[in-house]
């Protein structure tokens, strides 16, 4: 039986923005500390697909925002169990999992990754802004049987980032690429991007979002950036 949002807490409070024709595919949205869904609604809102449901959680602040700091496990893992909630909730209600694309800014795009790789289901893709993995040390090397080795993930930085330095960035990139089918990984960086709660969509990342939520291969998708 499908659920309403009150079942799960986190979908509860968060804002959605709904598609203008059925909704056939959904996208979840993580913000980065010290912002909420609303910072990032209205930049997906412009951007957004007539068939594709947007939904915007509210504050995780649960570790530390550089990826050199302490983290915290326990919180990390209940934040991921949290959006999985989402995901099975969206599931319930007619969206299957390949259909449903996780993205994030700063720690949103950790847990974003964290979470793909740690769900059950196989998701349309990641798309990771300014971020890192967390936790990245309990992650094995890809098996065949890994439900997350197709999953099209793409990352971008900013070069000039000194929150969540670039090289952090690239470091997460290439742990990626011992995770998951080397070929699902893009890392694109961007020169004179600072590190900013602003959202700031890259250009690439439109088309990219479109075409996973479309039934083209997972290569198909990265060649497009």
């Amino acid at each position: 039986m499908c659920g309403n949002n009150m079942s799960v807490p986190l979908l509860a409070e968060a804002v959605t923005v709904s598609g203008t024709e059925k909704e056939t595919a959904a996208v979840i949205f993580l913000h980065g500390l010290g912002d909420s869904g609303h910072g990032w609604a209205d930049a997906l809102t412009a951007i957004r697909l007539p068939h594709v449901k947007y939904i915007c959680p509210h504050a995780f602040d649960l570790m530390g925002l550089r990826p050199d700091s302490p983290e915290d496990e326990a919180g990390i893992k209940k934040a991921a169990e949290n959006i999985k909630a989402i995901i099975d909730h969206e599931t319930k209600n007619g969206i299957p999992p390949n259909r449903i694309l996780l993205g994030g800014f700063s720690q949103g795009g950790a847990l974003s990754l964290y979470t793909a790789l740690t769900c059950q289901q196989q998701l349309a893709g990641v798309v990771a802004l300014s971020c890192w993995l967390p936790l990245h040390r309990s992650f094995q090397s890809a098996t065949s049987a890994s439900g997350y080795k197709n999953v099209p993930i793409l990352q971008c930085h900013g070069e000039m980032d000194i929150m969540i330095p670039m090289q952090f960035g690239a470091m997460t990139a290439e742990k990626l690429k011992t995770i998951v089918n080397p070929q699902m990984i893009t890392f694109k960086t961007y020169p004179g991007l600072q590190h900013s709660s602003c959202p700031q969509v890259p250009p690439c990342v439109c088309p990219v979002v479109e075409k996973m939520l479309q039934t083209a291969s997972p290569v198909e998708v990265l060649l497009l950036c």
